[in-house]
């Protein structure tokens, strides 16, 4: 439930980059950063959170 929202906007531009490749390519790339920006964030805010989690949850 925590991370739902932080999985929408993924979903949303995962969809909206995908369709951008195959439709028509030129508003591909800014969604597709947007997207690759998202991925990089959360790649880096989980393993800390679940850290922070697992720290909070022993005591």
């Amino acid at each position: 439930v925590l991370v739902l929202p932080l999985t929408i906007p993924v979903l949303i531009f995962g969809v909206s980059a995908s369709y951008g490749a195959t439709a028509n390519p030129d508003p591909f790339l800014q969604p597709f950063l947007i997207l690759a920006a998202l991925t990089l964030f959360l790649g880096v805010l989980g393993p800390v959170s679940a850290a922070l989690a697992l720290r909070h949850g022993t005591d």
